[in-house]
C-alpha cells in the first residue's frame, strides 16, 4: 500500500493543564509549544491522559480547536473522539474533522461494553462519518473489552480506519493482528514499557505517555528502530523502564499530571474521581526523574 502513516515515531497522549476553574489555556500553549520544539511526531489531545472522561462537552471541543490552532501544521493533531454513545463519538469527531484535526482516537466503549459485532458496527458508524483517518484504540484494562484480531481483519477493510493503538498487553494477539491486517493497519503501542517490542512486529511508533516528560528521547527511541538501530532502541527502552513504571505506579494520568506539574507546565490537578498522586509514589517518580537529570 502507498497509504502514508498518520505518523511515525511518538505521539505524546497529552496532558491537559486544569486548575479549578476549568483549563488552563496558556500553560497548555506553552506545553505544546515545547512538545513541538523538543521533536515530537504528534499530539494526542483529550485522550485518556488529557482528562478526556471529564472534560465539559464544550471544554473537550474548544481543546481540540485550540491545538490545531496552536501546532498549525506543524505537527499532526489527533483528537480524543471515543465514547461509549455512539452519537456523542459521532458527534466529536465530525467536530474534529471541522476544526482541522489530522485523525481521530477513538476507544472502544466503556462500562456498556460490546459483543464484537458491536465493536464492528460502531467503530463503522463512526468511521462512515469522518473525513479524517481513525485510529483504534484499544485498552481492555480500562474498557473490559478487547478488540479481537479477527474483529481489526474486518475493520481494516474500512477506508477510514487506518491504524491501531494496541493496549492490551498481549503481544500473541497483536501478533495475530499484524499477521490478519498487514499493512492495511498501522501499529502503535499503547504501552511504554512495550515500544520497541512492537515495533518489532510492524509498529510504527508509540502513543506515549512517557514522552509527555521526555518527548525528544522518545521519539529518538522510535526512529533509532525504524532508521535500522536495534540495539540503540533497545537500550533506550532499557533506560527509561523505572522512569515509564514510575509513571504508571498509580492510575494514569495522575504520575504523568504529577510530573509535568514538577516541571512547570501545568498544576498538579486532577479532576474527580482522579485524586492527586500519594506522597510516597511521587517521591519516587520525582527521583527517577532527577536520575535521568531533570531539576525536579
Amino acid at each position: 500500500m502507498n497509504r502514508k502513516p498518520i505518523f511515525e515515531g511518538a505521539a505524546s497522549a497529552l496532558v491537559t493543564p486544569l486548575n479549578e476553574n476549568g483549563v488552563d489555556y496558556p500553560k497548555f500553549k506553552e506545553l505544546i509549544e515545547w512538545q513541538i520544539e523538543e521533536g515530537i511526531d504528534a499530539l494526542v489531545i483529550a485522550g485518556t491522559s488529557g482528562e478526556g472522561s471529564t472534560l465539559t462537552d464544550e471544554e473537550h471541543k474548544e481543546v481540540l480547536r485550540f491545538s490545531v490552532e496552536v501546532a498549525n501544521g506543524r505537527v499532526p493533531i489527533i483528537a480524543g473522539t471515543g465514547s461509549n454513545d455512539t452519537a456523542y463519538a459521532i458527534e466529536l469527531t465530525k467536530y474534529a474533522c471541522e476544526v482541522g484535526c489530522d485523525a481521530m482516537l477513538v476507544v472502544t466503549p466503556y462500562y456498556n461494553k460490546a459483543t464484537q459485532k458491536g465493536l464492528v458496527k460502531m467503530f463503522t458508524a463512526i468511521a462512515d462519518v469522518s473525513t479524517k483517518p481513525i485510529i483504534l484504540y484499544n485498552v481492555p484494562s480500562r474498557t473490559g473489552v478487547n478488540i479481537e484480531p479477527s474483529t481489526y481483519a474486518v475493520l481494516a477493510e474500512h477506508p477510514m480506519i487506518q491504524g491501531i493503538k494496541e493496549a492490551n498487553g498481549s503481544i500473541d494477539k497483536i501478533v495475530e493482528t499484524m499477521a490478519l491486517c498487514g499493512d492495511k493497519l498501522d501499529l502503535y503501542s499503547g504501552n511504554d514499557d512495550q515500544i520497541i517490542p512492537l515495533m518489532s512486529v510492524g509498529g510504527k511508533g508509540v502513543i506515549s505517555v512517557l514522552s509527555n516528560v521526555f518527548p525528544k528521547e522518545t521519539s529518538e527511541m522510535c526512529h533509532k528502530f525504524l532508521d535500522g538501530d536495534v540495539k540503540g532502541a533497545a537500550e533506550m527502552q532499557f533506560k527509561y523502564i523505572p522512569l515509564i513504571k514510575a509513571l504508571f505506579s498509580e492510575v494514569n494520568p495522575i504520575p504523568a499530571k504529577a510530573a509535568m506539574a514538577a516541571m512547570g507546565y501545568c498544576e498538579d490537578y486532577v479532576r474527580l474521581p482522579l485524586t492527586p498522586m500519594e506522597d510516597t509514589t511521587k517521591a519516587v517518580l520525582l527521583s527517577e526523574m532527577r536520575k535521568l537529570g531533570l531539576d525536579v
